[in-house]
């Protein structure tokens, strides 16, 4: 598939009027295709359909949105293999990963077709001779920005509370993977979605700035890095436009030395390894307590050290290439610093030796011990397949060490007390806490960050809430 692809403006597939952006495979670097940039005389153009259109969309009754969003998460489940090719070949998942995305996808979807008709308002208790009522309703047009780790369950989490709460919406997605969103959207599209409440606009940063920066757009909502989400924070804040931001993380996994120790390495292992590192939510920072800390690393090198690096559309693959030539460097780099640091590399800190793989951004999981928590690759965000462990001597000291960062967004607790378990859970700034699991999650439990990890909270009831507006109304003369 080299073919040149057509973007979305408000229900037309249309060629992009800025410059041409080229689509790889990190499997190998082989050119997928390729798609013309929006220019911005074209976001112009989706934005002012989409004010055209949310207002007879919100003006639906809540269960005829539903229909939509029903419909849509019917297409996207029976459009498995197309969406699954498509994620895996832009950003190098494997096809088990990604069919898993597409079932997550169509679920997020149908969650928020229910919440759509059932969601009720609010009627406070009357204090005078009136009555008092809450309604919710749209921003209007909604900016929303999706990352390349996982395009599919982001660009869900962003489109179906933002239609079902009755707004239009502008998906930006990453420049990586342009193709599966696009897909995605034409499920929405072909369920019967009016013309100009969905566009895609593929590109770069002028695309990101000219949606941002628009004076159109009633709201914003995107996952990415922390840097960039501070800047659209800022321009967010002099425009006083609502955002939400789910940004990095720096998650620190907790082992205690009376935790079962092997389901603690295979779940520490599947917290940084599982996706490739490439997961906000990652458990990078690994904390065990100093007696079980040998014993436990060993344990995590022998569980990591049994995954398989390999094409992800082989089945027996664990892991695929890192998403981009760009984003493998980037972890080599972080590798290379942790050396200099200080840091012992136990297991990977190389590309695999598999001649097979040489064409592709394949990188070994990588642990390493002997760090101290201020270093730069303890604090930083890496965002690849890289474990650092690191000892604690008491609740005390872990808890100094594993709020000593910027990051809140999640946690994981591994011990049979759980007492001890709840305490620690509560002290630990962050916004997801797992105990004796990690990575669970669900579309019905709300989902964001502590302090530079973000702001609001995407998922269940908040998630559709988030983009709306409350309104109180007052009615009065009713005695008399």
């Amino acid at each position: 598939m080299t073919n040149k692809t057509s973007m979305l403006l408000a229900g037309d597939w249309v060629d992009g009027a800025g410059p041409v952006m080229r689509i790889e495979n990190p499997m190998d670097g082989s050119l997928i295709g390729t798609i013309d940039e929006a220019s911005a005389e074209q976001v112009d153009a989706t934005i002012s359909a989409g004010s055209d259109a949310f207002a007879d969309w919100f003006a639906r009754p809540p269960h005829r949105r539903a229909d939509v969003l029903f419909e849509a998460a019917r297409l996207i489940a029976e459009r498995e293999d197309v969406l699954a090719d498509l994620q895996t070949s832009e950003n190098g998942k494997t096809l088990a990963e990604s069919r898993g995305q597409v079932k997550s996808a169509a679920g997020i979807t149908r969650y928020f077709a229910a919440v759509c008709e059932t969601l009720e308002a609010e009627m406070p208790p009357p204090r005078g001779d009136y009555l008092a009522l809450s309604t919710h309703e749209p921003c209007g047009v909604v900016a929303a920005m999706t990352p390349w780790n996982s395009p599919l369950t982001m660009a869900a989490q962003k489109l179906a509370p933002a239609l079902a709460a009755g707004n239009a919406v502008v998906l930006k997605p990453s420049e990586l993977t342009t193709l599966v969103s696009l897909e995605l959207a034409r499920c929405f599209t072909d369920a019967g979605l009016p013309a100009g409440l969905l566009s895609v606009l593929p590109g770069g940063r002028m695309a990101g700035e000219a949606l941002v920066g628009h004076p159109g757009i009633g709201m914003i909502s995107f996952t990415g890095g922390t840097e960039t989400g501070g800047a659209i924070a800022v321009e967010a804040a002099r425009r006083f436009v609502p955002v939400v931001l789910e940004l990095g993380g720096k998650s620190p996994n907790i082992v205690f030395a009376d935790a079962d120790l092997d389901a603690a390495a295979a779940g520490v292992s599947s917290a940084i390894f599982g996706s490739g590192g490439q997961s906000c939510v990652a458990g990078s920072r690994l904390f065990v307590e100093r007696e079980a800390y040998a014993d436990l690393l060993d344990r995590v090198v022998a569980v990591a050290g049994r995954l398989r690096v390999g094409p992800p559309l082989d089945p027996t693959s664990n892991i695929g290439p890192m998403a981009s030539f760009a984003q493998r460097e980037r972890i080599e780099g972080y590798v290379e610093l942790a050396r200099e640091e200080g840091g012992r590399v136990l297991l990977g800190g190389a590309r695999p030796d598999d001649p097979a793989l040489e064409k592709g951004a394949y990188y070994l999981p990588t642990v390493i011990d002997g760090l101290v928590h201020n270093s730069r690759v303890c604090q930083e965000e890496i965002f690849g397949s890289v474990l650092c462990a690191l000892p604690f001597d008491d609740e005390t000291d872990l808890i100094a060490q594993a709020n000593d960062t910027v990051y809140g967004l999640a946690c994981g607790i591994w011990t049979r007390d759980l007492t001890k378990a709840w305490r620690v859970a509560r002290r630990v700034q962050a916004g997801t806490v797992w105990v004796n699991t990690y990575k669970e999650l669900s579309i019905a439990s709300s989902f964001g960050g502590f302090k530079d990890s973000g702001l609001g909270r995407e998922k269940g009831l908040q998630g559709l809430r988030a983009y709306q507006q409350t309104k109180s109304i007052y009615l009065g003369g009713l005695q008399g």
